[in-house]
């Protein structure tokens, strides 16, 4: 079985029915049937092969969220090419490293902004034939560039290419925090036993409705918002971007959606500044639906049913309170999925208490990605649920996770070594996590082994606990611990500053300067109480001594953070190096 049967069976089977969704400028959301798009993707096919495409070549994808990318990944794989995709978020450097690294024959870009980034390095690329673009260009395209439609409408071998389940479907490069990212080799079968094992967890058919708006070349969204969808008969529907998610949402009305913590967290934050900015009885009425709400689902969690009292004001609850938050998402969402990154245990049960489910799940892109997972039937909030059939999960004696079994990767391309270096002589894969299995088979993540900060007294300390709970404070947008052989914690702090403020507004602070107000006293009070407020649970040697206020948040842009908004904690340790020092003065 491989990705190119399940597609052919999908087609076969769901025919008529809607398989994408997308939103043209200024129009309404479009559908594409299934047999439409099996139509797209063997023209696809076949263009490809007439551009001299044969099995095993690289066809890469630098594009955004939109029908072409999903056309152009299967056309890829049924003329027997391995598809590259990249965030589109990447510098022209980035896509020429990645582009010379996997020896690209093709690459395909959405738009005129992301043909310039290519035509910025093509001369860097040997190997790099030609360049096909989504969108329409004007006037004659340049030499060795030639429009998607034009591709679509060439004739080519009529038949798809040989495919077995060992052929590599893909090779997907790391985002990586630190060092050169590396090219992730992932074979048919590595994920139709993932898709597979979900599929197992998660009932998904053509009844449902996903909203895509994570990247694409994310493995995250490949899997559970591109591939697990298309081989269930349900529909895509593209946001217009991620700005337009909110919107989105509301015209699309998904069953479910894929997203990282970050999006709950700004719904949450939002949320909480509306009712703060209501009326005291609104508020009061707000809070004691998330009181009765909470109830519920400490019922549920623990197995018991609510009493009929608490159901009762759990209906009164859900039409005084949690209606509108409910309709914002469309009013047909079954449950969110949440992985990239961890999510706080309080946004979960938040959530719940609304009435919301999220299922937060674990992998990587080695291992294609899902390792474990909570699922309706089964879910713990706080961990990452339990692996998924077929995936072993082994806890190594340092803490670190180890996982085996038909998902993790073939290797890395082209680098042997770095392959050596994380699969052992036993087929265990070394995930760089370190965490537990509790007594009833959950998975728990403490954090990135490579994040761990060792105190100079010898103390471990394990900085994504403590900053997961320090964001939860509405006046704390980003953290990130340090302390590296120092006495103590410190922390670099980007203040929400929206909520920061109206905070001083109200309390006849002056706020005409951003960063002459960070350094007031009131805001500096006000930032230290929270940190001590919500780090009560937590050790003497975990809590923060100091901080510093930052008035620029961190940023892709900036090089500060992944494509899936995860900190490169070495570049702002070196880019902050001196307002670190400052926080540590007897070191000096």
């Amino acid at each position: 079985m491989t990705l190119i049967s399940m597609l052919e069976h999908s087609i076969q089977h769901y025919g008529s029915q809607p398989a994408l969704a997308h939103k043209p400028k200024g129009g309404t959301y479009q559908d594409i049937s299934y047999t439409e798009f099996g139509e797209s993707v063997d023209a696809f096919r076949k263009g490809l092969t007439a551009l001299g495409v044969q099995k095993d070549d690289r066809v890469a994808l630098l594009s955004e969220n939109r029908p072409e990318w999903a056309i152009t990944d299967f056309g890829s794989l049924k003329a027997g090419a391995v598809t590259v995709p990249m965030f589109s978020t990447l510098t022209a450097a980035q896509v020429g490293y990645i582009l010379k690294d996997s020896g690209s024959k093709i690459i395909c870009v959405s738009t005129s902004r992301q043909l310039e980034k290519v035509t910025a390095i093509r001369d860097e690329v040997p190997t790099l034939e030609q360049i096909i673009v989504f969108d329409p260009i004007e006037g004659e395209p340049p030499e060795g560039v030639i429009q998607f439609e034009a591709v679509c409408e060439l004739e080519g071998q009529r038949t798809d290419a040989d495919a077995s389940e060992d052929d590599i479907a893909t090779i997907i490069y790391t985002s990586g925090t630190t060092g050169d990212p590396k090219g992730v080799m992932l074979t048919h079968a590595n994920f139709i036993s993932n898709l597979q094992a979900c599929k197992s967890l998660i009932e998904v058919s053509d009844a449902d409705v996903l909203l895509s708006f994570l990247p694409l070349s994310h493995v995250f969204e490949r899997l559970g918002g591109h591939y697990v969808p298309l081989f269930s008969g349900a529909q895509v529907a593209y946001a217009e971007s991620t700005f337009t998610v909110a919107q989105n949402m509301r015209e699309v009305a998904p069953t479910v959606m894929l997203s990282v913590p970050r999006l709950y967290e700004t719904m949450h934050d939002r949320i909480l500044r509306a009712v703060q900015e209501g009326s005291p009885i609104k508020q009061k009425i707000f809070h004691w639906g998330v009181s009765v709400g909470s109830s519920v689902s400490s019922a549920i969690q623990k197995g018991k049913k609510p009493s009929a009292i608490l159901q009762l004001q759990q209906n009164i609850a859900d039409k005084l309170v949690f209606a509108k938050l409910k309709a914002a998402t469309g009013g047909r969402l079954r449950f969110f999925v949440s992985g990239g990154a961890a999510l706080p245990q309080s946004i979960a049960e938040f959530f719940h208490a609304a009435g919301i489910l999220i299922l937060e799940g674990y992998g990587l892109t080695e291992t294609s990605p899902v390792i474990s997972m909570n699922h309706p039937a089964q879910w713990k909030f706080g961990t990452v649920g339990v692996p998924v059939p077929g995936v072993e999960v082994h806890i190594a004696e340092d803490g670190e996770i180890l996982t085996r079994g038909p998902h993790v990767m073939k290797g890395y391309f082209n680098n042997e070594s770095a392959t050596a270096e994380v699969i052992n002589e036993e087929g265990w894969f070394h995930t760089g996590d370190i965490g537990i299995i509790d007594a009833d088979g959950f998975v728990k993540i403490t954090d990135r082994k490579k994040n761990i900060i060792v105190l100079s007294n010898g103390k471990n300390v394990a900085p994504q606990p403590i900053e997961s709970e320090l964001v939860q404070s509405p006046y704390i947008d980003q953290i990130m611990l340090v302390g590296n052989e120092r006495k103590n914690l410190a922390a670099l702090i980007v203040p929400n500053f929206d909520a920061l403020k109206a905070w001083a507004s109200e309390n006849n602070v002056a706020t005409d300067d951003l960063a002459t107000l960070l350094e007031t006293r009131q805001v500096q009070q006000l930032i230290q109480g929270e940190i001590r407020s919500r780090l009560t649970d937590f050790a003497d040697f975990e809590q923060v001594r100091r901080f510093t206020l930052l008035d620029k948040e961190f940023s892709q842009e900036a090089d500060e953070m992944t494509p899936t908004l995860k900190l490169k904690r070495n570049v702002i340790i070196e880019r902050y190096g001196d307002r670190i020092e400052e926080m540590y003065p007897e070191d000096a």
